[in-house]
């Protein structure tokens, strides 16, 4: 006896539409899979071309800006590369010639000149104390204090003491004087790389400055032109003057220890002087006839 088997379309149908349901989301999902690996590709390709040449720039003293990927910071030189030319060229510039460099990553490094940073002269003594070595030979010994305030500039006082020296005027003085300037060391004329003073006190120098003179003398037997006594002396005479002074001078520093200090200079002086002495313990002349004064000096001193 046959059977005879019923086939429901109706099912087959559904199950022939099912199927084809999930081949299409397995193919939409496998094509954007295979997407997502091209765009993490294409992004990983980008991110490796950037950190391989990173964007730093070095900011030279003439702001003119150089963007390359630092190599190497050394003691007088910058290296890097330059995304132009070939990864294994690699440049070199002068640390003097860099006022900063600005990394990829925000970091800022800034660079002061060798010959001007302090940070070079850290191990040095930067004050010194000096005596004038003929002052006492003119009737009055001074001492003046020179401090740096950075390399080049410097600041000195000076106390001179009237009268404690020999009585070169024979008319017993008795007072002080002071002078207070501001030095400029000079600079080389010419560059070196990594060039620097040899000592921060030490070289060639132009100091302007400012001297007021205070003392008293003992007035002396004064004649006319037949021999006859107009002025018995012994009266006290007060004489104040001033001076604006341009000095030009040379010191010499050894072994950080020791100095010498010559100078010489030329300026105007003024102020009340009860004779026409042009001498004036702090400077020569500035008297009624001219207000020329004159100044020099050799000083000799220690460093601390």
């Amino acid at each position: 006896m046959s059977k005879t088997y019923v086939i429901n379309t109706t099912i087959i149908t559904n199950c022939v539409t099912a199927y084809s349901s999930v081949r299409k989301i397995h193919l939409i999902n496998k094509f954007d899979f295979k997407m997502k690996k091209i765009y993490a590709f294409i992004l990983f390709t980008t991110f490796f071309s950037l950190s391989g040449f990173a964007q730093d720039r070095i900011v030279k003293i003439t702001k003119d800006t150089i963007v390359c990927q630092i190599k190497e910071i050394g003691d007088d030189e910058v290296k890097y590369t330059q995304k132009d030319f070939r990864g294994d060229l690699i440049f070199g510039i002068d640390k003097n010639k860099v006022s900063k460099i600005l990394f990829s990553d925000g970091k800022e490094l800034t660079f002061k000149d060798s010959m001007y940073d302090p940070a070079q002269y850290e191990t040095q003594r930067k004050n010194a104390l000096k005596v004038g070595f003929l002052s006492p030979l003119f009737g009055a010994t001074s001492l003046t204090f020179e401090h740096s305030l950075k390399p080049g500039n410097s600041i000195e006082a000076t106390l001179g003491i009237i009268g404690l020296g020999t009585n070169i005027t024979n008319n017993s003085p008795s007072g002080l004087y002071l002078k207070f300037g501001y030095k400029f060391i000079k600079s080389p004329d010419f560059y070196l790389k990594g060039m620097q003073y040899s000592h921060i006190l030490k070289g060639a120098y132009i100091r302007p400055e400012i001297s007021f003179s205070s003392y008293n003398t003992t007035s002396t037997l004064q004649y006319d032109y037949e021999g006859r006594v107009i002025s018995n002396g012994g009266s006290k005479e007060t004489n104040t003057m001033f001076a604006l002074m341009l000095n030009i001078g040379k010191q010499w520093v050894f072994q950080d220890r020791f100095l010498i200090d010559w100078f010489t200079g030329v300026g105007y002086g003024f102020g009340n002087a009860n004779n026409d002495d042009p001498f004036h313990f702090a400077f020569l002349g500035g008297s009624s006839d001219t207000a020329f004064a004159i100044t020099s000096g050799l000083r000799i001193g220690i460093l601390f």
